[in-house]
């Protein structure tokens, strides 16, 4: 059924929480990351998404976006991705992500995506 509604673990630990999806397919949720991230500053952050209807194609792609509650900088990640089923109907989501912290400058905006 590929419903994003539940409890979601990455391969390095993160967890993704989401909410139920409203009728326009939006959800939201948080994103706690794992301790693979590196980075202790990093606190519970909320997200917000959407995915393709389910009633239209049986593995949805679907996008999301995590501002991140950090105590000394500001971070945001753009989740891309798809859900796929397996012939078990196990679920599994592939996502690429884009990280952008804040810059002082435009001389810094280089460095500023990963």
């Amino acid at each position: 059924q590929c419903l994003l509604s539940g409890s979601w673990r990455s391969d390095t630990s993160c967890r993704m929480v989401v909410s139920t999806l409203d009728k326009d397919n939006r959800f939201s949720g948080f994103y706690l990351p794992g301790p693979a991230a590196g980075y202790s500053e990093l606190l519970t952050s909320p997200l917000e998404g959407s995915q393709q209807d389910t009633g239209l194609v049986p593995q949805p792609t679907f996008s999301f976006t995590v501002n991140w509650r950090l105590r000394e900088t500001a971070r945001t990640t753009v989740f891309l991705g798809q859900c796929y089923v397996d012939t078990n109907g196990e679920e599994t989501l592939h996502a690429l992500w884009l990280l952008r912290e804040a810059a002082n400058s435009p001389a810094e905006d280089w460095k500023a995506t990963r």
